[in-house]
């Protein structure tokens, strides 16, 4: 609402970082999430200094679907790690740039960024996968389904499909680390029947 303090809770540790931003509603007693930003740094970007690890994201605004939700029990919580959730990624491009989203189903968790570098669709496409692998192992998720509409980048995580540009050599290199966080991944290119990725 135009003329209200926003308030902003921020989370900083070595090798992540997370935001939400709210806004007190007309009563002035109830908070609500405008939109929220989780982000684990690359090995990469956890060695630049501290002001420059934000300077390749910006988060796009988001409203949120539940938008009074502000915690999970700790109940709720062990639940959520035991059941298999679903995690959808995919981007938006544009003359200004690529915007990149994904959106945890299990609770609904979404989230978004703009990349701030020029970079193919399908490196776009990898920032998402990777971002939302990221959040997924932050909430200690071990079985998950991913979903994605880049046949390029689902055929080569499940190694259907050669990795010959070097660029996406690295983002692939990356996914398979992240995906050993997991008890179960399946990836799916949509409405394709699943691969399942067990890992020891």
């Amino acid at each position: 609402m135009p003329g209200r303090p926003l308030i902003l809770y921020l989370t900083v540790f070595e090798n992540s970082m997370g935001c939400v931003l709210g806004q007190h509603d007309e009563s002035g007693k109830r908070e609500r999430a405008i939109y929220y930003l989780s982000k684990k740094f690359t090995e990469y970007e956890a060695k630049y200094l501290s002001i420059e690890k934000f300077e390749e994201y910006e988060p796009l605004r988001f409203d949120f679907p539940d938008e009074d939700l502000m915690c999970i029990t700790e109940k709720e919580y062990e639940l959520s790690k035991e059941k298999s959730w679903k995690m959808s990624f995919d981007v938006a491009s544009n003359a200004l740039g690529h915007g990149i989203g994904a959106v945890l189903e299990g609770n609904h968790y979404p989230f978004t960024a703009r990349l701030n570098f020029f970079c193919t669709n399908n490196v776009a496409e990898y920032e998402a996968c990777v971002m939302g692998l990221r959040a997924a192992i932050e909430r200690d998720i071990e079985i998950l389904e991913v979903y994605g509409d880049s046949a390029l980048v689902i055929y080569q995580i499940r190694g259907d499909w050669e990795v010959r540009d070097l660029k996406l050599v690295k983002y692939c290199d990356l996914v398979t680390e992240l995906i050993k966080e997991f008890k179960e991944v399946t990836f799916n290119y949509f409405h394709e029947k699943k691969t399942n990725w067990q890992t020891p």
